[in-house]
């Protein structure tokens, strides 16, 4: 199992930017190349406020007794695990996927397509099928990454979501 999620790993990360090779496309294109200004940065932390600070509320009320809490020991794996999911899945859903898509339909469709695909794709989490619901952040992450051409704030974002999961999410 470890070595299909490695495998999907790379494929997620790597596969756009060898797309962009063999076609000779610009990264750029794809919102590969990664930077945000003050505004994105901004604007990626207020998501972050106005989406993870309200469902922290909901998991204390309602699932507090069923929340993992993990010994310091696990923290840095744990962030960097939530760093690692965020590059790759971002890269290919936000950064590649999102692109062909949004040569087809438009933006808004491009987005809310992106985010399904997302979302179906955590059906492979051993938390299915609430990992349905990744379909929502990735609707954030899709206008994230419409609105400032680069990956980046949508990473961000991501990686702000995998961190709270870790301890917020009710672990049934």
């Amino acid at each position: 199992m470890k070595a299909a999620a490695f495998v999907l790993f790379a494929f997620f990360l790597y596969f756009p930017y060898a797309w962009c090779a063999i076609r000779k496309e610009p990264r750029e294109k794809y919102g590969l190349l990664w930077r945000a200004d003050r505004r994105a940065l901004r604007e990626t932390a207020l998501f972050c406020a106005a989406t993870l600070l309200p469902l922290t509320g909901v998991s204390l009320l309602f699932f507090s007794g069923r929340l993992f809490f993990p010994s310091i020991r696990l923290v840095p794996a744990a962030v960097l695990s939530g760093l690692a999911a965020a590059v790759a899945e971002e890269t290919f859903f936000r950064g590649w996927l999102q692109t062909i898509l949004s040569a087809r339909v438009s933006p808004f469709w491009s987005i809310v397509l992106a985010s399904g695909l997302f979302g179906l794709a955590h059906l492979a989490s051993p938390f299915a099928p609430f990992a349905l619901l990744a379909f929502f952040p990735g609707l954030i992450m899709g206008v994230l990454r419409e609105r400032h051409g680069s990956v980046l704030p949508a990473i961000l974002y991501h990686w702000a979501g995998n961190i709270w999961s870790i301890w917020f999410y009710p672990h049934f």
